[in-house]
């Protein structure tokens, strides 16, 4: 008795509590306190999800509020890859709080988990008569290869509570089946100091004050928590079909565990509802999954899907007003489209309301090591965000377009900035929601677009004059001014001077020097500045704008276009834009710097597509001559695979091709083409990384296609014809099953270790927010009939 008391004191010391025998209604031997602390490494999920899901929340005066229209806030955010519900966040968007949540179908003598190989399909649960999506809530359908048994799982949170609800429905025809539901917390973001526990409302797990509940509408049979890998009891389920060992706690050492219930056994349309729920007290936690049980899955769905009076998705997407115009622009009745508006907005905080991440992923996750917090994709970089925001302007959602350029003002380097030595007005490289700092390099690009995307909204009268002027002397008028000047970053490990245009990174994050992508956005950038400065009565510097403007406008071909290209194809003049230089001469022998486990190349063999951003932009006319001696060298098939940029795909409907491009030739930011393994597997670059095609650069041609036509005069019907059924319906191709659009796709060359097909998104980032808005304005500039991005003021000024 002694001993026992011993035990009941020492879980009471851990806040922890065991089910008594009488409570148990399996013959398993209960055991206290699992072995096997810390468990297996933890890893990241797979990164290539075919769903990713929130609630839709409303604004009230441009911050999210319990108070506004839509009531309490959820901030939970889930995903789901290869039929698994992956990563969910909870808090914060980049705070993960389980690796993934599983069922294990177990039989007399077999057992069979979501992650073994099943036949899995994913559609929406809620569409309209033409098929579109109304609402990010979605029927995942796994089928025994075997054929003895199919589950299907309903996937979607509870608007109104922080949990994601999950229904399972099991069919199968064999006698003693059973279901169990396994959850891999990671609370906090990360895959290691994680405590767990069995209590009498449900399973529970916690690090510090963030706690994860398990619960369902009917007692588990049995349940059991232990560590991942060791003591978890997949193991025992896969050996024996059975639990002989329960345990209680996980005892007073965390690691990576593990949630572990039997749900019961199942025949014909067996049901179990699920609440994962989340909250800083275990009480809170328990408490927001009791009362979405208690709800019930037909009102939770139906507030979610904005059904009846509750306001949600699909009242977002009836509040986009040219949604219907831009269906027309399609190639798919629009499908892609109104999943594309969801899940644009889905990646956005709801704590810093406007900040939009660049994926609800980690690239390669399963790859990656969880040992610490990784927030991968899942922070703001300000040139994916001005991307994301001018998607939001094109399809009407002009609130979002405005908070989120609200929002920029946290991302600024002034002298209130952490750690900050140096000069202010650039933007951060990559930060946390938050703004917490996480990568510092200066990208010129990224301190321009802010002012690009100032001049849009005051242009459709979404920032008034008065306040375009206020933000013109807080933030504009910095990030200008050091455009102009440059000046020192000197912030963590960074301690640059920066002598604009030359840049230290462009937009790949990877190379210094002179580029034409960057110096594109710099020279509209200071335009624009310009315009804004002479609204606002700053006479005298609008004039430096301008005249700084043109000045970089002057030497782009004279540093960027060489005249003396060494590319061997039959292709090519010889005359092309490079992709970037560290000099100032285009025909000189430089090497530019190694880069993801590739060596360095001589500058005049790396070619990008950045210089079609001279065109987007209004720096250079459609058919300027170095446009059109470039495109020859763009487009050319016959280069050597490791300098070849465009890859040509066909539709599956045999309807005839669609182009594909990489970001720049000897890229290495992909899976490795000698060994197949992933990106940097193991922690190390390898010689054989190859970065694959990127579906946005579809995008981007159809934009130049576009603008090249309306130079021509050429763009009629038949030309719009022509360039949506190449380039719109090319990104529409790119698309998985559950309409996520890719940060890369499989291009064919090399060893295809994970069965990739050609043209599939591979694991590197899915949905990446960049494409679904490359595809978005992709549609509008269609529809319009001239390019969404473009910059008549910069076009004007520089003639």
């Amino acid at each position: 008795m002694k001993k026992f008391n011993l035990i009941t004191a020492s879980l009471l010391a851990l806040g922890l509590t065991a089910c008594s025998s009488e409570q148990s209604v399996n013959t398993a031997v209960e055991q206290v306190s699992a072995p096997g602390a810390p468990g297996v490494e933890p890893f990241w999920a797979y990164s290539g999800k075919t769903g990713i899901g929130t609630s839709y929340e409303q604004y009230q005066d441009g911050h999210y509020s319990d108070a506004a229209a839509t009531g309490k806030v959820s901030k939970v955010w889930f995903s789901i890859a290869k039929g698994m519900i992956t990563e969910t966040m909870f808090g914060l968007i980049h705070q993960a709080q389980i690796k993934d949540m599983q069922f294990v179908v177990v039989g007399k003598d077999f057992t069979v988990t979501e992650s073994d190989d099943l036949d899995v399909s994913i559609d929406y649960l809620y569409k309209d008569d033409a098929g579109r999506p109304l609402s990010l809530a979605y029927k995942v359908v796994s089928k025994d290869k075997q054929g003895r048994f199919t589950l299907e799982k309903h996937i979607f949170t509870d608007p109104n509570g922080q949990t994601l609800f999950v229904r399972s429905v099991f069919n199968t025809d064999l006698e003693g089946v059973k279901a169990y539901v396994n959850v891999n917390p990671y609370i906090d973001n990360n895959g290691l100091d994680d405590f767990a526990k069995v209590t009498d409302k449900g399973l529970v797990a916690w690090q510090d004050d963030n706690f994860l509940s398990l619960q369902a509408a009917q007692p588990f049979k049995q349940a059991s928590v232990g560590f991942t890998g060791v003591s978890d009891g997949l193991k025992e389920l896969k050996a024996s079909q059975s639990l002989s060992t329960t345990y209680q706690n996980t005892g007073d050492k965390s690691g990576n565990v593990s949630l572990l219930a039997e749900l019961g056994e199942v025949s014909k349309n067996t049901t179990f509802d699920l609440a994962l729920s989340f909250g800083n007290t275990e009480a809170a936690s328990l408490k927001e999954g009791q009362a979405s049980l208690n709800q019930g899955y037909q009102k939770v769905l139906a507030a979610y899907n904005g059904e009846g009076a509750a306001i949600g998705w699909q009242d977002y997407l009836a509040s986009l007003e040219p949604l219907s115009t831009l269906t027309n622009s399609t190639a798919d009745n629009g499908k892609l489209l109104y999943t594309s508006a969801m899940v644009l907005k889905a990646q956005e905080d709801k704590t810093h309301a406007g900040a939009l991440i660049a994926s609800l992923s980690n690239p390669w996750g399963e790859t990656v090591s969880a040992k610490t917090g990784s927030t991968g994709y899942k922070a703001v970089w300000v040139r994916d965000f001005y991307q994301v925001a001018m998607a939001f302007m094109a399809m009407g959602d002009t609130r979002t377009a405005k908070t989120a350029f609200e929002y920029l003002e946290k991302v600024q380097v002034t002298d209130n900035t952490p750690g900050n030595g140096g000069d202010t007005g650039w933007f951060l490289q990559k930060t946390h929601v938050d703004g917490e700092l996480e990568w510092v390099g200066v990208q010129l690009d990224q301190t321009a677009m802010p002012i690009m995307l100032a001049w849009k909204l005051h242009q459709a009268g979404v920032l008034s004059d008065q306040e375009l002027t206020d933000w013109y002397g807080k933030m504009l008028k910095p990030a200008a001014d050091f455009l102009v000047d440059g000046g020192l970053a000197k912030i963590l490990w960074n301690d640059t001077q920066i002598t604009p245009p030359a840049t230290q990174q462009e937009r790949w994050e990877e190379q210094n020097g002179f580029s034409p992508s960057t110096t594109a956005a710099v020279v509209a950038g200071l335009v624009t500045a310009a315009d804004i400065a002479k609204k606002a009565g700053d006479t005298k510097n609008a004039e430096r704008y301008l005249a700084t403007a043109k000045t970089y406008n002057s030497e782009i071909e004279s540093t960027m276009f060489t005249t003396q290209g060494n590319l061997k194809s039959e292709n090519s003049d010889g005359e092309y834009f490079i992709r970037i230089g560290q000099d100032k001469d285009p025909n000189s022998t430089t090497t530019l710097n190694a880069n993801n486990g590739r060596e360095g190349f001589d500058k005049k063999q790396i070619l990008d597509g950045g210089f079609l951003e001279l065109v987007r932009y209004g720096v250079r006319d459609a058919l300027a001559p170095s446009i059109v001696k470039t495109l020859p060298e763009y487009d050319d098939e016959t280069l050597v695979d490791n300098l070849q940029v465009r890859y040509t795909f066909n539709f599956a409907d045999g309807s005839g091709s669609y182009p594909g491009y990489r970001r720049y030739g000897n890229d290495g930011y992909g899976e490795d083409e000698v060994t197949g393994n992933n990106y940097a597997e193991g922690g190390n670059n390898t010689p054989g990384q190859r970065g694959r095609v990127w579906p946005f650069f579809t995008g981007e041609r159809g934009h130049y296609e576009i603008a090249a036509a309306n130079a021509t005069n050429s763009l009629d019907a038949m030309k719009q014809q022509a360039i949506k059924d190449t380039y719109v319906k090319g990104m529409e191709a790119f698309a998985n099953e559950g309409m996520m659009l890719p940060e890369q796709v499989w291009d064919g060359v090399g060893n295809n270790k994970a069965g990739y097909q050609l043209g599939e998104g591979t694991n590197s980032a899915t949905p990446l927010a960049w494409t679904h808005a490359e595809y978005i304005k992709l549609l509008r500039s269609v529809s319009d009939k001239h390019v969404w991005d473009h910059y008549p003021v910069v076009e004007k000024a520089l003639k």
